[in-house]
């Protein structure tokens, strides 16, 4: 039996899929199994997959869409309940791991007491259309994070962890419930359960493309409202969804949804009524659309840009 179950829940992306699972099979560790799970995919996925003839490699296939690029939470718990190993390591079908990920990452969580139940890594954020290196995220926070999680998600995307199968017979599965947050949610539920290790390197490649659940600013605040559901009573958390708020408003606005974008703002004003910015945007999007992007490219060109924090 495998130690590691890499699980790659995917959807309409056997473009991106090939280049991930390659990533799996050049480990430096080799003990693992490849679970791909397809969303109903309509493009060439099952291909993608059956090219690499590798009996490590194990296809399961939904009968009908369950979640799509809007989340894929459905698609990681398929994972997880046909895995039989010890560990499970989870890789988006458009990000990439460097060789020594698994290898380093296993290392630490062997060694590790058994109150710490997750390792995740660093992270470097690349654009997919032309190669260049976005941003790096090295980590910095380990033990206890059930504090720090509710301030922000210091963890990164689902492609850096790595944790024990046991964590989940503990706080449950993913909620397919929420769009574009479910792994964040996952993480706080994590972190009142156990405690987190990290290997520092950057061993995650993280690919922004226009093909992601970020660019649905409609299912990001949904996600949101969700999200405050659940952890609201947290000022630090309150704080921290209403720069997404802040950031969903100013997308309406530039799309040109000015009505939709000023109720967001003000939807961050009420959240967390101590922020500067909250009440810039808000005041521009009531001087109409051309006025907003007007302003809005003088402001960025003259301080420092809004900065959307989705992960």
């Amino acid at each position: 039996m495998a130690k590691v179950s890499v699980i790659i829940p995917t959807y309409n992306r056997a473009d991106f899929l090939h280049v991930a699972i390659t990533s799996v099979l050049n480990q430096t560790f080799q003990d693992f199994e490849i679970i791909v799970v397809d969303d109903a995919s309509k493009d060439r996925t099952s291909e993608v997959v059956n090219s690499f003839h590798d009996k490590r490699i194990k296809y399961f296939r939904h009968e009908t869409n369950r979640g799509g690029s809007a989340g894929g939470s459905a698609a990681r718990n398929t994972g997880i309940i046909n895995s039989n190993c010890a560990y499970i390591a989870f890789l988006d079908d458009d990000d990439e791991w460097l060789p020594e990920k698994l290898g380093m990452q296993i290392e630490v969580l062997a060694a590790s007491p058994p109150e710490v139940g997750v390792v995740y890594t660093g992270y470097t954020v690349v654009d997919r259309a032309s190669g260049t290196i976005l941003a790096q995220k090295n980590p910095t926070k380990r033990g206890d994070l059930s504090t720090d999680l509710l301030k922000e998600n210091c963890l990164g995307n689902s492609s850096s962890i790595f944790l024990r199968k046991e964590c989940f017979e503990k706080i449950g599965l993913f909620d397919e419930m929420i769009p574009g947050f479910e792994d964040y949610d996952v993480w706080i539920r994590l972190s009142r359960a156990f405690h987190f290790d990290y290997v520092e390197q950057p061993l995650v490649k993280y690919y922004v493309h226009s093909n992601q659940i970020w660019t649905n600013v409609d299912a990001i605040s949904q996600g949101v409202d969700m999200m405050l559901k659940k952890y609201g009573e947290s000022p630090a958390f309150r704080k921290k969804m209403s720069y997404y708020y802040l950031s969903v408003g100013v997308s309406y606005c530039l799309d040109g949804n000015v009505k939709k974008g000023q109720k967001t703002c003000l939807k961050a004003i009420r959240l967390y009524p101590f922020e500067f910015r909250h009440y810039f945007y808000y005041c521009l999007s009531l001087l109409g659309l051309e006025s907003f992007k007007k302003l809005k490219k003088m402001k960025d060109n003259i301080i420092t840009p809004l900065r959307c924090i989705w992960h």
